[in-house]
Formats: structure tokens, sequence, C-alpha cells
């Protein structure tokens, strides 16, 4: 032993009732990360990382989010430039509002936009699939090529937020399932995957592995 120390970076996945925490909590050990599953606010304010995972409806996403007034949490973290990760359905709720079977619920508001039904022959997108991510981006770098596992019937399908400078454009990563839509965002300290990396195998993780390295 050389006497060096690997400092592993803290992680909160927010634990707010969604069903696939514990599999996310995996995945990132697997990356590096040292995590804790809570919703504590003081817990989340501190980790060097917050993972908003999500599966299910927008609206029920959003009902429990709400009940651990996660928009504030989020909020905060991201006005002291501090990193968020949601995937999934936690990547949804970032936007303004969600549309299913013609209800609309109000989303966090991160990004401008609307999440919808997507437009394909065959739903849910349930499967591996391929990106087109920028060759800048952080999170895809050196798995540009590689194959993520998709399980989803809802996405945004369009970018509108415009940033006006200093503020650096965001990094827009897209997919196709009979529509085009969006695979992954990273804006500043706010990224967010639709796939789950958690699910995808050592593309994922090294995905996961990426986001650390920003942290």
């Amino acid at each position: 032993m050389n006497g060096s120390t690997v400092i592993r970076p803290s992680v909160v996945v927010l634990d707010y009732g969604s069903g696939n925490v514990h599999s996310a909590a995996k995945a990132l050990e697997l990356a590096g990360a040292n995590v804790e599953l809570t919703a504590d606010r003081g817990r989340v304010a501190a980790a060097d990382g917050l993972v908003v995972p999500g599966v299910g409806a927008f609206s029920a996403v959003m009902q429990q989010l709400n009940a651990v007034r996660g928009a504030a949490l989020i909020d905060h973290r991201l006005a002291g430039g501090m990193p968020v990760l949601g995937v999934c359905v936690g990547m949804q709720v970032l936007f303004e509002n969600g549309v299913e079977r013609g209800n609309e619920t109000p989303g966090l508001g991160e990004w401008p936009g609307v999440v919808r039904e997507l437009q394909a022959p065959v739903l849910p997108h349930m499967g591996w699939n391929t990106v087109d991510a920028p060759p800048e981006s952080r999170l895809f770098e050196g798995i540009r090529d590689e194959r993520f596992y998709f399980v989803h019937s809802f996405a945004a399908q369009e970018w509108t937020l415009d940033p006006m400078p200093p503020f650096p454009s965001p990094m827009l990563t897209w997919a196709e399932h009979g529509s085009r839509f969006l695979a992954a965002v990273e804006n500043g300290p706010l990224s967010a995957t639709q796939f789950h990396p958690e699910k995808s195998g050592e593309p994922g993780i090294r995905l996961l592995r990426n986001w650390l390295a920003t942290l």
C-alpha cells in the first residue's frame, strides 16, 4: 500500500417513495460513490451530488415529490451550483408540465416545455437504444456509441430554453422511438437522463462514473 486514499464523492438518492431507489444506489456505489437514501433536507444539501429517480406516472411522482418538498430541495442545491441528476420520470418532472391521458400536471419547472406521449407504433419504448450525444458531452465521454436501456411512453420532444450569456448552451442528447425525444440534458449543475443508467450495464456505470467526476 502506498498510503494514498481514494476519496469517494457523497451522493444522496432522493428517497421519496419512487420504486427504483435501491438499484440506483447500487449502481452509484459500483461507479464509485458513497450513497445514502434519504429525503432529509440537511443531508440532501450537504451531499456532493443528488440523484432524483422516478418511475411510474408523472402525476404520481410529482405528488410524492411535493410530499417531501422536493422542489425546494432541488432548487436549494441548484441555487448553490450543487449537482443534481434526474433519471427517467425524475428527468421528466424537471420540465414545466406533463400531459398524460389528457390530464396536465405541473412539474418542477426547472426547464420550459411539456412532457407528452411518444408518437410511436409500439409503447412503451422498452429496451436498448442508441443515443445521439454531442461531441463535447461530459456524461457520454467514451460511451457515445453505446446503447442504453429505456422504459417509458412519455418524454420531452423539443427544447425551448435559449440561455442568455454568460450562461452556456445546454448539451442535448437525442434518441428516436417513433419520434425524436430528449434522451439526456446537461445544463450546468442540472443533468438528466430519460434512460435508466442503473439498468444499462457497464455503459450505465461508466455514465454515472462520468457524472461523479464532475462533482
